[in-house]
């Protein structure tokens, strides 16, 4: 069970490197495209964009060798292997992304304050472009994990630069029909807003599965129950669960069970039974499960006793 889960695990990291690299290059373009245009117009709103491209062409680069990183095979002390690559990844995303924020929000109240004259045809033009590349990459990245932190950081990355070419064409219009020269900082403010909730619902989640926390939607005293039901079971303790990487849920326990179902269905069956039960109710195929025998129960906490 868990066997055929580790190959559908890959195949799905290995489709969602073939979209990153797709990605990286449509983002690189575009980037190159939309510095220029930031010059030529001069637009803040355009330049953000652009420079918001820069960190994501990075970021994309960083879950691309994240994920590659993450196949590598458990080493001798790695036992986990380097899933855990991902998570690192998509919690260095989230800061980045915070970073934009940050620098959206002090350049674009500078130009409020002081606003610079934008020319707003070339900046319609250039955003245009960035619009439909970004779209492109935002329908590639769609198809792809949803699970994966390390992905979802960079759909994140590619959704907020599609804000943020939207925002950049709308203040040009804006512009062009008005004269308005503050509605460029103002694309630039509204894009930071955007994105900031989504970068802190990342932070958050790559904080919860570095912590080790139980994975979201797994009540444990319901696993705690469902196991107890198994027949035989007298008592589940010691259960823990947390997240290997996304999409990798993983759980132990100790397991109390009456000697008779013992000598009735071995260690093997009950294992069987007790993974059926996490696989089948909760969705977990990683599951370690140590089988404790009532008639031996008061000697589990003997520690170093029969270890010379």
């Amino acid at each position: 069970m868990g066997h055929g889960h580790g190959h559908g695990h890959a195949a799905g990291r290995a489709e969602d490197r073939r979209r990153l690299r797709i990605v990286l290059l449509v983002t690189a373009t575009v980037m190159v495209v939309e510095i220029v245009g930031a010059f030529v117009s001069g637009s803040l709103a355009l330049l953000a964009d652009a420079g918001h491209m820069a960190t994501d062409a990075a970021a994309v680069l960083l879950a691309l060798g994240a994920s590659y990183v993450a196949t590598l095979r458990p080493g001798p002390r790695s036992t986990f292997g380097y899933h855990r690559a991902e998570i690192l990844a998509a919690l260095l995303n989230a800061l980045v992304l915070l970073g934009v924020c940050g620098y959206l929000a002090w350049a674009g109240i500078g130009r409020l304050a002081d606003p610079t004259e934008v020319d707003a045809g070339p900046m319609i033009g250039f955003a245009v472009i960035g619009l439909l590349a970004n779209a492109v990459s935002m329908a590639i990245l769609s198809r792809a994990d949803g699970e994966s932190l390390n992905m979802r950081g960079a759909v994140n990355e590619v959704f907020a630069d599609l804000l943020g070419s939207v925002l950049a064409v709308a203040a040009g219009i804006v512009i062009l029909t008005t004269g308005f020269d503050r509605a460029d900082p103002i694309a630039s403010l509204v894009i930071a807003v955007m994105i900031l909730p989504r970068s802190f619902v990342l932070l958050r989640d790559s904080v919860r599965v570095l912590l080790e926390i139980a994975p979201e939607g797994l009540d444990l005293e319901d696993v705690r129950l469902h196991l107890a039901g198994v027949p035989g079971v007298t008592d589940v303790h010691d259960l823990h669960a947390w997240t290997i990487t996304s999409g990798m849920p993983s759980l132990s326990a100790h397991v109390t069970v009456t000697d008779e179902i013992l000598a009735t269905v071995g260690v093997g069956g009950l294992l069987d039974r007790l993974q059926a039960c996490a696989a089948t109710h909760f969705d977990v195929h990683h599951a370690t499960f140590q089988i404790e025998p009532a008639s031996h129960r008061g000697h589990e906490d003997l520690g170093e006793a029969g270890c010379d």
